[in-house]
C-alpha cells in the first residue's frame, strides 16, 4: 500500500469512527412509566414507541395497572426516591408542578421552542406543563370526561331516548330497568364513582357552581344546596348499576355496553377506544353525548408525560426525541384515533376522526372561548393530590354507605377540602 492508499485508508477509518459514535449519540434508550394497559390505550402506547424507534432510539415499557394511575404513582415513588427515576412518566395536573418543586424534572424549555410549543397549545393547557414558565411536562391529548356512552339497540329494546338531562336520564334507566337490561354499566372503584360524581356535579349545579365548588374549593358553595342535590342525584344513579358492580374495571364496564347488558355509562372519552377497538362504528353501533345537563360545557383531562433528570447524552437526545415526537402531527393524529381523545395541537386537521371526536373538538374550543372549559377533578387536573384523594375518599364512602345522608355528606367533602 502506497502513502496515498494510507492516508485515504485512515481518512475512511476515521470517519467510519465518527459515523459510530455519533449513531451512539444519536440513539438511546428512554424509559417510559405508564398506565395504558387496556385494549384502546395499548395501541396507543405501541404508537409511541414506534415513533421513537423510527429514530433509531430504544423504548422500555414500564406499564403499571390502574386505569386511575394510582398504583402507577406508588411505583413511580418509589423509583425517584432510590435515585433511579425513568424518563418519562405519565403525571398530569397539578401534580407536575409538585415534583417539579422536588426539583428531579428536567427543563425542556429547548425542545418547547424548536417546536413551537407555545403557539401549538392552548395556553390553559400549556400553563399545566409549566413549572415557574418553564416547561417540565409535553402534553399527549385532550380527554373529555363528562361523557354519556350509549347502545342504542339496547334504548331501542327498552323504548328509551338518550338523556339530555338528569330527568331523561333516570326515565331512560327506568325503561332499561324494566326491559331487563342494567341501565347504567359502572365499576365501582373509587375514582370510577369520581368520575362519575364530577359529571353529576356539573350537570346539576352549571360549569359556575363547579368551578367555585370544584377547583377554587370554595366553602360556601361546597356547603350549599345545590351540593346537596348534586349528593341526591349521584346516589340515585347508584340504585342502577348492577350487584357485580364493586371493583370491576372501567373497560369490562364499557364491554358491557358494547355487548348490550347495560343500556348507558357516564365515563370519559378513553371509553370510545374501547367501542373502536371491538370493531364498533359511532352513531350505529354506540352513541355519544355529554353528560346529562352538560352540553355546554367541557371537563379536560390532559394526559402529559413529565420528564425526569437523566444521565447520559444518548439518553438526554432521546428524552427530548420523545417529547418532540409527542406533539408531532403524525402522533397526535394515530395516538389519538387509538385513544378515543383528541389533538391537544390547536392546527390539527380533524377530518379522519369521527363525530364524537368532531364534537368532542368543537366543544372544547367553544367552551374555551365561553369560560366553561374545567379541570376535571377526578382525573387530577384541578386540585392538589392531596386535596383530591381527601374529597375521593368522602365521594366514595358515601356512594357505598346507604346510611349516610346527602346532607352528611355534604359537611365531610367541605372538610376534606381543606386538606394541603
Amino acid at each position: 500500500m502506497n502513502k496515498m492508499e494510507m492516508t485515504l485508508a485512515r481518512t475512511l477509518l476515521a470517519t467510519a469512527a465518527v459515523i459510530t459514535l455519533n449513531g451512539v449519540a444519536q440513539a438511546g434508550e428512554v424509559e417510559v412509566l405508564h398506565y395504558w394497559t387496556s385494549g384502546g390505550e395499548a395501541k396507543s402506547a405501541a404508537a409511541l414507541k414506534a415513533q421513537l424507534e423510527k429514530q433509531g432510539h430504544s423504548w422500555k415499557d414500564f406499564a403499571v395497572a390502574g386505569g386511575g394511575g394510582e398504583s402507577a404513582m406508588t411505583v413511580l415513588k418509589s423509583r425517584v426516591v432510590s435515585g433511579n427515576a425513568p424518563a418519562a412518566a405519565q403525571i398530569k395536573g397539578p401534580s407536575i408542578q409538585e415534583w417539579a418543586r422536588e426539583g428531579v424534572l428536567t427543563n425542556l424549555d429547548e425542545t418547547a421552542k424548536t417546536e413551537k410549543w407555545d403557539t401549538l397549545l392552548p395556553p390553559v393547557v400549556a400553563d399545566v406543563m409549566k413549572y415557574k414558565g418553564k416547561y417540565v411536562a409535553v402534553p399527549v391529548n385532550v380527554h373529555r370526561v363528562n361523557w354519556l356512552w350509549a347502545n342504542p339497540e339496547a334504548l331501542k329494546k327498552a323504548g328509551a331516548k338518550l338523556p339530555t338531562n338528569w330527568d331523561e336520564f333516570f326515565v331512560a334507566a327506568d325503561k332499561l330497568k324494566a326491559a331487563g337490561i342494567i341501565p347504567v354499566a359502572h365499576g365501582g372503584q373509587s375514582w370510577q364513582d369520581f368520575t362519575t360524581f364530577e359529571s353529576v356535579a356539573l350537570g346539576v349545579g352549571g360549569a359556575d357552581f363547579y368551578k367555585k365548588a370544584l377547583v377554587q374549593l370554595d366553602q360556601a358553595s361546597l356547603t350549599s344546596a345545590t351540593m346537596e342535590k348534586v349528593m341526591t342525584t349521584f346516589k340515585k344513579v347508584k340504585t342502577y348499576t348492577d350487584k357485580n358492580a364493586p371493583g370491576r374495571d372501567w373497560n369490562l364496564a364499557t364491554a358491557m355496553v358494547i355487548k348490550g347488558e347495560a343500556g348507558m355509562q357516564l365515563m370519559g372519552d378513553w371509553a370510545k377506544g374501547e367501542f373502536v377497538a371491538a370493531g364498533k362504528v359511532p352513531g350505529k353501533d354506540f352513541l355519544c353525548a355529554a353528560a346529562p345537563g352538560t352540553a355546554k360545557s367541557f371537563t379536560f383531562n390532559v394526559d402529559s408525560f413529565a420528564m425526569f433528570q437523566v444521565k447520559g447524552d444518548d439518553k438526554v437526545k432521546a428524552q427530548k426525541d420523545l417529547a418532540a415526537a409527542i406533539l408531532s402531527p403524525e402522533f397526535q393524529e394515530v395516538f389519538n384515533l387509538n385513544k378515543g381523545s383528541i389533538p391537544v395541537r390547536l392546527n390539527m386537521p380533524m377530518t379522519k376522526f369521527d363525530d364524537c371526536a368532531k364534537l368532542s373538538s368543537n366543544d372544547f374550543v367553544a367552551t374555551n372561548k365561553g369560560g366553561s372549559l374545567v379541570p376535571s377533578i377526578a382525573h387530577g387536573m384541578a386540585v392538589s393530590s392531596a386535596a383530591q384523594g381527601a374529597i375521593q375518599d368522602v365521594v366514595s364512602q358515601f356512594w357505598n354507605d346507604d346510611k349516610m345522608s346527602a346532607k352528611d355528606a355534604v359537611t365531610k367533602i367541605a372538610t376534606a377540602a381543606k386538606t394541603k
